[in-house]
């Protein structure tokens, strides 16, 4: 009979009922059914992206067609987005809270007005934050866990300019709740170092962007393989604003136009939301901003998931009973 592989617990799998402590984070006009499904498959927790989809009613939909695909524990991704016109918030939330889901990862905005209805309804909250100063007034609001992203991650990295290798170990030190390691994670070292550095778990966007499963198009995904951790641009910062977005001519031009002095109105265009989905949909990898994090110069595969999972999770155990224990004397 053969004896079951090594597990990785932490506090992170214990509270959300997973078997790894791996994440795949919401991702804009990723994070979908097929993805999802196939992330919690493995083990891991997938999320949703709630306003990926145009309306609550759309959302319940994706819902029912992951929860087709698996019987394991997902979640959805509640953005709070700086707009004119916000997204109808509490009726996405009711749809969460109605269709069963109970685990939620919040963005943006801290998430006060979210917590007063998903607690309620035993709904579990992971903030995302990039700051220790936000990690601990996310804590005091009272969610469940937080994920602290660091300064090499895609999207939004906060304008502190903080690495994970000091970012993640300040966090823990301070929280009492569970901590999950996001920016610069892609492989089974990264796991490892995240755990050593006292997160219980550690949150993959650019990595699971580059599989199988991910609803994004083949030239996108061999555009992340052939690249290197210089391939990034930091647009907004004069905005203070910053993300982290492929290296490209569009990107380029944002960047240069706003160190001149351009006000947002004046790269507007450039940076609208339908180019954006349009990368990812058919291909072409100068047709707009699309977010990707430094840890593109780590991958070199376009594996599915849960090969991809399995293998962390393999060489992380292999490294800390073999390389680390046998450098104690």
């Amino acid at each position: 009979m053969t004896a079951p592989a090594p597990r990785l617990r932490t506090r992170f799998t214990e509270l959300f009922g997973v078997e790894h402590p791996v994440i795949q984070g919401g991702m804009q006009w990723v994070g979908r059914a097929g993805l999802v499904a196939a992330v919690a498959e493995s083990g891991a927790l997938g999320f949703l992206t709630a306003l990926t989809q145009p309306t609550p009613e759309d959302l319940v939909k994706e819902i029912l067609r992951t929860r087709d695909l698996t019987d394991q524990p997902f979640g959805v991704n509640l953005t709070i987005l700086p707009t004119i016109n916000p997204p109808p918030y509490a009726e996405y939330r009711q749809a969460i809270i109605e269709s069963g889901v109970r685990i939620v990862e919040t963005a943006g905005s801290m998430p006060a007005e979210h917590l007063e209805v998903f607690r309620p309804a035993g709904v579990k909250v992971i903030h995302k934050c990039t700051s220790v100063r936000h990690a601990l007034k996310a804590e005091a609001l009272g969610v469940d866990a937080v994920s602290i992203d660091g300064f090499e991650c895609a999207g939004h990295p906060g304008e502190d300019d903080i690495p994970g290798l000091v970012l993640i170990p300040r966090a823990t030190r301070a929280l009492s709740i569970p901590v999950v390691a996001s920016g610069g994670f892609a492989d089974a070292r990264g796991l490892v170092a995240a755990l050593a550095l006292g997160a219980d778990g550690v949150n993959m966007g650019t990595r699971f962007l580059c599989t199988e499963e991910a609803p994004v198009h083949r030239r996108i995904k061999e555009q992340i393989v052939a690249a290197t951790e210089h391939d990034t641009e930091l647009i907004f910062r004069p905005l203070r604003n910053t993300a982290r977005v492929a290296r490209n001519a569009v990107s380029q031009e944002v960047v240069r136009r706003l160190d001149a002095g351009a006000e947002f109105a004046e790269v507007r265009e450039l940076v609208a939301g339908v180019r954006g989905r349009s990368v990812y949909e058919n291909g072409d990898p100068e047709a707009g901003i699309w977010s990707v994090g430094m840890c593109q110069g780590l991958i070199d595969d376009i594996p599915t998931v849960d090969a991809l999972v399995s293998r962390i999770v393999a060489e992380a155990v292999d490294l800390i009973a073999g390389r680390l224990a046998s450098a104690i004397s």
